[in-house]
């Protein structure tokens, strides 16, 4: 019997409209655990910034900051995007289960964290596998530690973009990354992976860019990478890889950048890789050790901007077709074994901005074609050039060249020092006759002999009457170190680039151990080219001549000596500081590689920390301006030249601007033409030549209210409108504000009395240093009470 009609469609009504009660419920149900969720993480984690404000009841949560829902599931949240928000905390799980509850975010399609500080165990993201739609995760610029899961193999193979750059992750490379084949962007660069990569990486056919430098990984380069065709950017730098270069590499033929540097390959040059004519960024192969000579095919190169082959052991003569690079403008082929002459066809790259040539074997003289280049940076120093130093072009620019360790160059401008250039052109002398030649020969040759006889005489009589001449260099303690110059390129593999520690005003620092103790120390070397770069020197021997403290930079000897050019050198030798200057630990860079900007790094102090170094500080001025015979000014108080040792013990150095005062005239000031830094030098050396004591007051002063605010003093932006750091914090206290404490700091203690205890302690420490950094000398306080008062702010906060 046959249904009638007109009761089929009341049923298939009722069907429909139970069909949409279930997906609503099912919806709201979602809906709710995605709240839940992200609830949770906002419980949990600190937002010192007050990032997350809108994550409150009163805003839906769809329009929650960094939070997108998706248009066609109301109430589904399909990404969250807190990147450099400032948020702190632990991601860490709790008894199995993590602080947010990932599986719950199912529908998540990009999760991104990075650069903050939140830290925990990598594992966490393990919570992730649940998301089948996931398509970017960025934890990078946090402080993760751990291992790398097993469980990245189950992610969404829909997954296109995963960086966990710039963390604290250790362990190898877990080969189920093979699964990740949507894959378009890999980013592990700047943590503590090793072992080798996996071989199985050859299957992330998708693949556009990788990025693992800044690593400890080890073994050869995997042949597999030549499988990754679509690969437009390299980087491997800075690891431990060793063996060639694979010749697979080749296939690769959409390369844009390619980044192998600082590893220990060897072998040639591939002709293979260095025609990749889509290479057109950068390609480094910098600080390996490749030998034979640079290929001729690198003239393949025609769009590449940047090529860096320096600190390998290439040989061979400069290859002709380098002017086929004609985009090219930085070309850096320092440090190798060179030789023959520099190619007059680099004038042809128009756009060249840096040009390192030096430290190899090139001879002959130098293109005059250079002068029609735009360089910024020209260094030929320490080859064999010989003839005239054009005066043209970059060569006008003293600071901008370097032609040191040639020793048979002349003319040039007069602040190269070079001889002149002997004439070279005999047509236009006048003809005198036989006779006259004759006749001006012998006077002159008497007149010389003349007068080397009476400088005989005159030297003879000054040797009985005068003293000895006295050493440029101050007498140093028996008990120092002898150095020669050998001893010093030894220690420091020939003042390598690898080995610099940083550069100032009248000098580098490096790097090295001394072969015969093995005791590590710092080199400073002089740049003797630059102005008062001698006086600096002697400056800083006298300074620190006889004096003996714990918080002063020791100097362990002095060279003052010639090179194996003949070339005048001069070096201070220090105790090596294992934790490097101040300044790093205050401040942290936001530039990196992945496309990502750079966290904060984990060089973090804390208060106590903060404490014991401001305090070692202040015990080494006060014993600069009273613990000796003399009155010792320093002159540049600054956090790049404080240095911390092993124990984070703090040790003030760089004494090239000290002057050293005797008491027996005014006892607190000498006359010089003022220099210094900026910020930190006292307001009244705009108008006098005085270096005071109390100036050195005013630096630190400035010092210690950077050090707990973690803003410079030239900020103009972190200034917020104020004149100086003085002034900034000075409103501060006052108002009792104290947003301007490093957040570092205020994020110690989340306990409410520690916290109190803590801001106390700080705005305690933040008053010495505005007393310190007064307008006027005479209302600053003086450093015997400075170390008194700071020693018993110490002593309330650790004990009291």
């Amino acid at each position: 019997m046959a249904a009638n009609p007109s009761n089929i469609f009341p049923c298939k009504l009722l069907c429909f409209f139970f069909l949409l009660i279930v997906v609503a419920l099912a919806s709201s149900e979602n809906s709710e655990s995605d709240l839940a969720s992200l609830v949770a993480f906002k419980n949990d984690v600190n937002d010192p910034l007050g990032a997350l404000t809108s994550w409150n009841a009163t805003i839906h949560f769809c329009n929650w900051r960094g939070i997108l829902c998706s248009k066609r599931h109301r109430g589904r949240v399909i990404s969250v995007n807190l990147m450099s928000l400032g948020l702190v905390g632990s991601l860490s799980p709790h008894v199995g289960e993590p602080i947010i509850d990932f599986n719950r975010l199912s529908a998540l399609e990009g999760f991104i964290i990075s650069s903050n500080s939140l830290e925990g165990d990598i594992n966490f993201i393990s919570y992730l596998t649940n998301c089948t739609d996931l398509g970017s995760l960025s934890i990078s610029g946090n402080l993760f530690s751990g291992t790398l899961p097993n469980s990245i193999a189950n992610f969404s193979s829909r997954l296109t973009f995963l960086s966990m750059a710039r963390n604290k992750i250790h362990g190898t490379i877990p080969s189920g990354v093979q699964n990740l084949i949507g894959l378009t962007r890999l980013v592990l660069e700047d943590n503590f992976l090793e072992g080798s990569v996996p071989v199985v990486i050859g299957k992330l056919s998708k693949l556009q860019e990788i990025y693992m430098g800044t690593n400890r990984l080890t073994n050869e380069i995997p042949s597999s990478i030549g499988n990754l065709t679509l690969l437009n950017r390299i980087s491997l730098g800075e690891n431990d890889f060793v063996g060639t270069i694979p010749q697979s590499l080749s296939n690769c033929t959409n390369l844009l950048a390619l980044d192998l540097s600082s590893n220990s390959l060897s072998g040639s040059i591939p002709i293979e890789i260095i025609s990749i004519s889509s290479i057109s960024i950068s390609f480094n192969l910098s600080h390996n050790a490749f030998t034979g000579s640079i290929p001729t095919e690198v003239g393949t190169l025609i769009n590449l901007k940047d090529l860096d082959l320096s600190h390998n052991r290439l040989s061979g003569q400069m290859p002709t077709t380098l002017s086929s690079c004609i985009v090219l403008e930085r070309l850096h082929l320092e440090s190798n074994s060179l030789e023959g002459e520099i190619p007059g066809g680099l004038s042809a790259l128009k756009g060249l901005q840096e040009l390192d040539l030096s430290q190899n074997n090139l001879s002959g003289s130098i293109p005059t074609s250079l002068v029609d280049l735009n360089l910024i940076s020209l260094n030929l120093s320490f080859n064999r050039l010989q003839g005239e130093v054009p005066a043209r072009g970059v060569f006008k620019n003293g600071s901008a060249i370097s032609l040191r360790g040639n020793a048979n160059l002349c003319g040039g401008i007069s602040l190269l020092k070079l001889p002149p250039c002997p004439p070279t052109d005999f047509k236009k002398e006048r003809h005198f006759s036989n006779l006259w030649k004759i006749l001006i020969s012998v006077l002159g040759a008497g007149f010389i002999c003349l007068t080397l006889l009476l400088c005989i005489c005159k030297f003879a009589y000054r040797r009985r009457s005068l003293p000895e001449p006295q050493p440029l260099v101050p007498l140093f303690p028996d008990s120092f170190l002898r150095v020669s110059y050998a001893d010093l390129a030894k220690a420091t593999d020939g003042f390598s680039e690898a080995n610099l520690l940083g550069s100032g005003r009248f000098g580098s620092v490096y790097r090295g151990i001394l072969d015969e103790t093995r005791l590590a120390v710092a080199v400073k070397v002089l740049n003797l080219e630059v102005k008062g770069a001698s006086k600096s020197f002697i400056s800083e021997c006298n300074a620190i001549k006889g004096t003996r403290h714990r918080n002063l930079l020791k100097i362990l000897s002095v060279c003052e000596s010639t090179n194996f050019k003949g070339i005048r050198f001069m070096a201070l030798v220090y105790e090596l500081m294992a934790n490097g200057s101040l300044d790093p630990w205050l401040h942290k860079d936001y530039a990196g590689e992945g496309g990502e900007p750079n966290s904060r790094n984990n060089m973090n102090l804390s208060i106590a920390q903060r404490l014991n170094i401001i305090i070692d500080i202040a015990s080494a001025v006060e014993y600069l301006h009273h613990g000796t015979d003399s009155i010792i000014i320093h002159g540049d108080l600054k956090p790049s030249n404080i240095f911390l040792d092993d124990n984070m013990t703090a040790h003030v150095g760089d004494f090239g601007l000290t002057k050293v005062v005797s008491n027996i005239h005014d006892g607190s000031s000498s006359s010089m033409a003022i220099k210094g830094t900026l910020g930190y030098i006292p307001p009244e050396y705009g108008t006098t030549n005085k270096m005071t004591k109390q100036g050195d007051i005013y630096s630190f002063g400035i010092l210690v209210l950077e050090m707990f605010t973690g803003i410079r003093p030239t900020d103009d932006a972190a200034l917020n409108g104020q004149s100086s750091l003085h002034q900034l914090v000075s409103h501060a206290l006052h108002n009792q504000e104290m947003k301007i404490v490093d957040q570092i700091i205020l994020n110690e203690h989340s306990d409410q009395k520690m916290q109190l205890k803590l801001k106390n302690c700080v705005a305690c420490v933040l008053e010495i240093g505005v007393a310190c950094s007064k307008e006027f000398p005479k209302d600053r306080t003086v450093m015997t009470d400075v170390v008194r008062e700071l020693q018993n702010i110490r002593k309330a906060y650790l004990v009291g």
